[in-house]
């Protein structure tokens, strides 16, 4: 395995993201599983009057067991547009299950959330298969294909692709 002594001993996040992750009290590792299953209670517990419901699964459990309760903020300009502090905590969803239905409807998919952008009140969504999205007042946005590439993608202020016409 090559090794290069300019990083840390994780090469999994670029240096900024895994440095702002890290100060947000990540570490390779964590796993949160109990918080994970009470979010996942509570979301399930949770029916709109419309009787909407909330899915849960595999990969938004494993989300939330290692990134939720963090509140990641980052430093720096951003390439593209500002970096988002987020707050990884998917409650912030819990009103959200009719919205959430329909972007699953949209993308053939079941979408869970994660968490939100605090400044933006932005919602983060993560689908089945890992990919992670940005629901907010102008539209629905495509962060990257694992949760990897879009914290990554918030933290370094990397513009993400637009879904649909808000």
């Amino acid at each position: 395995m090559h090794h290069d002594h300019h990083r840390t001993s994780s090469t999994r996040f670029p240096v900024p993201v895994d440095a702002a992750l890290r100060a947000a009290g990540w570490q390779p590792g964590r796993w949160e599983i109990k918080q994970a299953e009470i979010w996942a209670d509570a979301l399930r517990d949770h029916t709109t009057p419309a009787g909407h419901r909330h899915a849960v699964f595999p990969a938004a459990v494993e989300a939330w067991a290692e990134f939720g309760g963090l509140t990641v903020t980052p430093s720096g300009p951003g390439r593209q547009v500002a970096p988002a502090p987020l707050h990884l905590d998917p409650l912030h969803g819990l009103h959200m299950a009719r919205t959430l239905a329909d972007l699953g409807r949209a993308l053939d998919t079941d979408v869970a959330p994660l968490g939100a952008e605090t400044d933006t009140q932005a919602l983060l969504v993560i689908d089945d298969e890992g990919r992670v999205y940005t629901l907010d007042h102008t539209g629905d946005w495509y962060l990257g294909p694992d949760i990897d590439s879009a914290l990554g993608a918030l933290v370094s202020g990397i513009e993400p692709v637009r879904l649909t016409a808000g």
